[in-house]
C-alpha cells in the first residue's frame, strides 16, 4: 500500500521507514512536524530542519507541517497534515517509529481510523539487544543529539552508535534506570545514514545548547554527499 512515514529524522522513524520497505509498501511521502516548543509531547524538536537533507539524500517527498507543540492541540495539526497527504499522495496507511509509548500509539490510532487509514508501528515492543543488532547490522549510522538523563553527560553528543557505545549506554540505563532507546525523551537522535539513503549527511558546524537538564547539539551546517561517488573514489 501506500503509506506516509512519520518522520523525524531519528533512528526510530528511519528504521520504520526501512521496515516499511521490507513489508513491500511504497513510501509516498515523509509526513514531518515542525514544533514550536521543545516541550511538544508528540514530536521530535532538535535538528527538525535537517530533516528536508534526509529526505533528499532518499529522493522522497516531504511534507511539513506546523505545530505549536501544545499537548493533545497538535493532534489538530496532524490530522490535518494526513488530510493534506491522502489528498497529495493518495496514501492508504502510515507508519510510526513508536516502540513502547501508548499515548502516542493510542493517539496515532484514533486519527488514522478517523481517516480510514492503516496504522503501522513495525518497531512496537522490541527489545534494546534486537534493536540495537539490528540497526548496526544493517549500517544504520546514528548520531545522538540530545541528552536529558541522568548518566547520560555531553560527552555522548555527536558520538555515532557502535557495537561498544550501545553496549555501554545499555550498561548506565540499567545503573540510572532509564530507556536505552530513549523512548521516555532521555535522548535524541540524527540518522546521517542508513540502508534508504542514497546520499550521507555530513556534519559540518554544530554547538552544544542547553535548557535546564536538557542539552542537545545544534547542527549549524550539514551538506549531502553521494554515497556513489564516494565508493568509487575508495575503489579508485
Amino acid at each position: 500500500m501506500k503509506i506516509a512515514v512519520l518522520y523525524s529524522g531519528g533512528k526510530d522513524s528511519n528504521y520504520a521507514a526501512y521496515m516499511s520497505k521490507i513489508n513491500g509498501d511504497e513510501i509516498s511521502c515523509l509526513l514531518t512536524g515542525l514544533p514550536d516548543s521543545e516541550e511538544s509531547f508528540m514530536f521530535h524538536f532538535p535538528n527538525i530542519s535537517l530533516t528536508h537533507l534526509q529526505s533528499e539524500a532518499m529522493n522522497l517527498p516531504q511534507l511539513s507541517f506546523r505545530t505549536k507543540g501544545i499537548p493533545e492541540k497538535e493532534l489538530n495539526d496532524l490530522k490535518a497534515a494526513l488530510v493534506k497527504a491522502k489528498d497529495l499522495y493518495n496514501i492508504e496507511g502510515i507508519y510510526t517509529g513508536g516502540l513502547s509509548s501508548r499515548y502516542q500509539k493510542q493517539r496515532f490510532g484514533n486519527i488514522c481510523s478517523d481517516l480510514d487509514l492503516k496504522c503501522v508501528n513495525p518497531l512496537w515492543g522490541i527489545d534494546s539487544n534486537t534493536y540495537f543488532n539490528k540497526i548496526l547490522s544493517l549500517n544504520f549510522k546514528v548520531m545522538v543529539v540530545g541528552v536529558a538523563a541522568e548518566g547520560l553527560d555531553e560527552h555522548w553528543l555527536g558520538q555515532i552508535f557502535d557495537y561498544e557505545s550501545t553496549e555501554k549506554l545499555k550498561i548506565l540505563a540499567d545503573k540510572f534506570k532509564f530507556d536505552p532507546l530513549f523512548e521516555g525523551g532521555e535522548g535524541e537522535t540524527l540518522v546521517v545514514d542508513s540502508p534508504l539513503f542514497l546520499k550521507k549527511l555530513e556534519i559540518l558546524d554544530s554547538s552544544i545548547c542547553r535548557i535546564g537538564g536538557y542539552s542537545y547539539l545544534k547542527i549549524n551546517n550539514a551538506v549531502l554527499f553521494d554515497k556513489s561517488l564516494i565508493k568509487n573514489e575508495v575503489i579508485s
